[in-house]
C-alpha cells in the first residue's frame, strides 16, 4: 500500500512524501526510523464510493469493544508501558475497522506530540466529552490506568442501564409495527374483497360493518395520498427533531408520557448522577463536571437545567441551590447533594444515588415488561376481535340466506 505523510524532520523543517508499506503501522515504523516526526499520514488508495457513505447510524464502533479498549489501556499502563507503544500495541489487534481507523489516527497524533485526551478528543463519535475529559484528568494526576478502569466500569453500568431500557420498549414497538402491518393488509385486500360479496348478497348490513367497509374503501381510495402524506409526514417530522426546538419537544415528550416517562426520567437521572460521581472523583473540577454532564446527557430538558444550573454556579450558587428549583430534578436528590456538599463527600454521595437510580431503572423495566404484554394482548385481542366480528357476522348471516 502507498502512504502519504507529512513530518518534522530532526531540525524541526517540515517534510512530505509518499512511503511504500503493507500496512500503516510498518509505514510509521519506517519513517520514525528516519528520525521524522509524524504529523499526518494516509493511505494514498482511494476508497470506494460506497466505504465513503455514511448512514448516520453512529459510529459503527460496538459499545463493548469501547469497554475492552478500556480494559486493556488500563492493564497495559498499570505495566508501565508508553502511551504510544500502548495505542500501537493495541491498533493492531482490532476487528472492527472504524476503531482501527481511529486507533491508527490517534497513534499518528501521539507521533506527533499530542496529548492521549488531544487525539481521543478528535474522535468524539467514538470517544464522548465526559471519556476525553476523564483521560485528561487521569493524564494531570498521572493515574491512567486507574481512569480506563473507572471509564471501563462506568461504561458497563450505563450500557446495562440504557440497553435494559432500550429493549424493555423493543418487545411493544414490534408488536404495534406487526399489527399495523395487518391491520393495513385486511383494510387493503382482504375486508375490500369480503365487502364485495356481502353486498352483492342483499343482505342488510349492520351499522358497525358498514363503519369497517367505508374505512376499507376510504384506504383502498387514498393509499397513494395516505403513502405520499406519510412520507412528506415523516421527512417534516426527523428534519423538526434535529432542530434545536425539535429536540427540545421531544425530550419533553419522552418525560410526559405515562409511566414510561418516569422510566425515562430515572435513566436520565442514573446518567446525571453517574457521570458527576465518576468525574468528581477523578478531581475534575465542578465546572467540568456540570459542563461535560450536560454534553453527554442525552435528553435536552435535561442539558438545559445543567447549563443554565452551571451559569448559577459560576454566580456563586451551589450545585443543590441551582437544581433546587426545577421540577425535573427530585427533591431527595438535590438534598442528598447539598449534604455532599456540606460534608465534602459529594462524589460517594452522587454514586450513592447513581447505584440508586439505576435499580430504580431496573425495577421499572422489570416491572413495565411484565405488565406490557398481558395489556397489549388484550388491547390488540379486543382490536382484532371487533374487526373479525363485524365482517364474519354478516357472512354467517350470508351463508344462512342460502341455506348452508
Amino acid at each position: 500500500m502507498l502512504f502519504n505523510y507529512k513530518a518534522l524532520d530532526n531540525i524541526g523543517k517540515s517534510t512530505s512524501g509518499s512511503i511504500e508499506a503493507v500496512s500503516l503501522d510498518v509505514a510509521i515504523g519506517s519513517l520514525q526510523r528516519r528520525g521524522l516526526i509524524i504529523a499526518d499520514i494516509e493511505s494514498a488508495e482511494k476508497e470506494p464510493w460506497f466505504k465513503k457513505l455514511s448512514f448516520g447510524f453512529g459510529s459503527g464502533v460496538p459499545h463493548k469493544d469501547v469497554v475492552m479498549l478500556s480494559r486493556q489501556m488500563a492493564t497495559l499502563f498499570e505495566a508501565q508501558i508508553s502511551a504510544l507503544r500502548i495505542f500501537t500495541l493495541l491498533s493492531t489487534d482490532i476487528e472492527n475497522k472504524t476503531l482501527e481507523k481511529s486507533m491508527g489516527q490517534i497513534v499518528v497524533d501521539l507521533q506527533g506530540g499530542s496529548t492521549i485526551s488531544k487525539a481521543l478528543g478528535k474522535h468524539p463519535a467514538i470517544f464522548s466529552d465526559f471519556y476525553v475529559n476523564m483521560v485528561k484528568s487521569g493524564e494531570e494526576t498521572g493515574k491512567l490506568n486507574e481512569t480506563f478502569n473507572y471509564l471501563a466500569d462506568y461504561l458497563d453500568r450505563q450500557y446495562e442501564v440504557v440497553s435494559r431500557a432500550r429493549n424493555a420498549l423493543i418487545y411493544p414497538s414490534f408488536v404495534i409495527t406487526v399489527f399495523v402491518a395487518v391491520m393495513v393488509l385486511m383494510f387493503t385486500v382482504i375486508i375490500p374483497k369480503i365487502s364485495l360479496i356481502i353486498q352483492e348478497s342483499g343482505q342488510a348490513i349492520p351499522l358497525y360493518t358498514q363503519i369497517v367497509f367505508s374505512v376499507s374503501e376510504f384506504f383502498v381510495s387514498y393509499s397513494v395520498a395516505l403513502v405520499v402524506a406519510l412520507v412528506i409526514f415523516g421527512f417534516v417530522f426527523f428534519k423538526y427533531i434535529r432542530t434545536r426546538e425539535g429536540k427540545r419537544a421531544l425530550a419533553r415528550f419522552k418525560l410526559d408520557i405515562p409511566y414510561i416517562g418516569n422510566l425515562y426520567r430515572k435513566l436520565y437521572l442514573s446518567i446525571i448522577t453517574d457521570n458527576m460521581n465518576t468525574m468528581i472523583l477523578s478531581g475534575i473540577s465542578m465546572m467540568k463536571v456540570i459542563e461535560v454532564t450536560a454534553a453527554v446527557v442525552g435528553n435536552e430538558v435535561y442539558k438545559d437545567i445543567l447549563n443554565e444550573s452551571l451559569v448559577a454556579v459560576r454566580g456563586g450558587s451551589s450545585l443543590s441551590q441551582s437544581l433546587a428549583q426545577y421540577e425535573e430534578i427530585p427533591n431527595i436528590l438535590t438534598q442528598m447533594i447539598k449534604v455532599g456538599e456540606e460534608s465534602g463527600e459529594l462524589g460517594p454521595i452522587l454514586g450513592t444515588m447513581a447505584h440508586f437510580y439505576q435499580k430504580e431503572v431496573i425495577t421499572a423495566v422489570d416491572t413495565l415488561v411484565s405488565l406490557i404484554e398481558p395489556v397489549m394482548i388484550v388491547i390488540l385481542g379486543l382490536g382484532v376481535g371487533v374487526l373479525l366480528a363485524s365482517v364474519l357476522i354478516p357472512i354467517y348471516d350470508v351463508a344462512n340466506s342460502a341455506g348452508l
